[in-house]
């Protein structure tokens, strides 16, 4: 099996660009939830348990890349990771205190009160004076089967079985209906529009710029590479960290506690947003949280799924030395265990990747559900 070498520069440039995007966006992506926690003050948005077990995950991320033998670049980027994770956690231990509960401090659930006396907004039309709603009671109509007072009954079982409120019944304060809570003023109306639409421009242009930054690091690298291998150059998988970021014509190493530290790294990253949505599901509201936040970790995880996917095996890349032109050559069968010998050895970050793709999206679709209430909080 032969592949022609434009082909070859095709998927490792498509390869050296998702990794290059997929480490800008993680170099940013606690950036956003920060700034969002310290202009609220408050960080109850977020989960700390969360917060907690992807800092775990970041770990043993640390111990796989060490025992995987990646790129030291990708092992400094792991730990970059991890200190990361303790500043945006030391963060919410300052507004919340020392704890790893997801409940909100200070905040106590209003219990209804019948004989409490009911708050109004005051109008022209009000009573001066504050009143209970009267309520009717059997005290007030004694039920006795066959007597004269059987009407007094029915009536309370009428009264009592409607709304009326009896505040209404006076002439002196007429029967206006309140306003709807729901009744929003154009101006107002008008206002979140704007708002929604200045949120979603920014959040676009941070995306392209991350995305452009990605772009514009793998362009400066590989330039630098050809200029120091002008023969061997070749833009290759050592931007993600993985098992093969190494020199890819070199045979793949299998390391037992690699994987093993991979795969509870990938179901440490899977664990991690279960509590978030909980949380979110709680409180139905995502307010507190930044949307900037998980579409970078999206968009991370993305392009990193589609760097380890975009392979090609050492056999497709090699050149004969007499005619560098010359594409390699993969004997029968060489290409297909290649590759999913790679894809064998990434399967551990392809969970975590994609699993947690998955699980951010349904983040995402809280952050629809919910958008009215949090724009009403706001």
């Amino acid at each position: 099996m032969s592949s022609s070498a434009g082909l070859n520069i095709d998927i490792e440039a498509l390869s050296g660009i998702c990794g290059s995007i997929s480490i800008a966006c993680w170099v940013v992506v606690f950036s956003p939830q920060i700034i969002e926690n310290f202009r609220r003050s408050s960080a109850e948005g977020l989960s700390l348990v969360f917060i907690v077990v992807w800092l775990l995950g970041d770990v043993f991320n640390i111990l796989g890349a060490v025992l995987q033998g990646v790129l030291p670049t990708m092992i400094i980027l792991a730990i970059y990771y991890t200190l990361a994770d303790m500043v945006l956690l030391g963060q919410c231990f300052y507004y919340r205190g020392f704890t790893l509960s997801d409940e909100p401090v200070g905040k106590s659930v209003p219990v209804a009160d019948e004989e409490a006396v009911e708050e109004v907004e005051p109008t022209e039309q009000s009573a001066l004076l504050p009143h209970k709603r009267p309520t009717i009671s059997d005290a007030d109509f004694p039920s006795a089967r066959g007597s004269s007072r059987g009407s007094f009954s029915s009536l309370r079982s009428r009264l009592s079985s409607s709304n009326v409120d009896a505040t209404h019944l006076s002439p002196a304060t007429p029967f206006i209906p309140p306003p709807k809570p729901t009744d929003t003023p154009p101006a107002v109306s008008s206002k979140k529009a704007r708002s929604s639409l200045a949120t979603f421009f920014l959040n676009t242009g941070a995306l392209v710029v991350v995305c452009a930054a990605g772009v514009l690091g793998w362009w400066l690298s590989s330039r630098s590479t050809h200029r120091q291998h002008p023969q061997n150059h070749r833009h290759g998988h050592d931007r993600h960290s993985s098992p093969t970021t190494e020199d890819s014509a070199e045979p793949l190493r299998f390391d037992l506690w690699g994987q093993i530290f991979g795969y509870l790294c990938a179901v440490l990253y899977l664990g991690s947003r279960i509590p978030q949505l909980l949380l979110n599901y709680r409180r139905k509201s995502t307010e507190g949280v930044s949307m900037l936040f998980f579409l970078f970790a999206c968009l991370g995880n993305l392009t990193y799924v589609m760097s380890i996917f975009a392979y090609e095996p050492p056999c497709a890349k090699i050149a004969l030395l007499d005619n560098p032109r010359q594409a390699g050559f993969c004997e029968e069968g060489e290409w297909s265990r290649g590759y999913g010998q790679y894809i064998l050895l990434n399967t551990s970050w392809l969970i975590g990747s994609a699993g947690t793709l998955i699980l951010d999206l349904m983040i995402f679709a809280q952050f629809w559900i919910y958008r009215e209430r949090s724009s009403q909080e706001t």
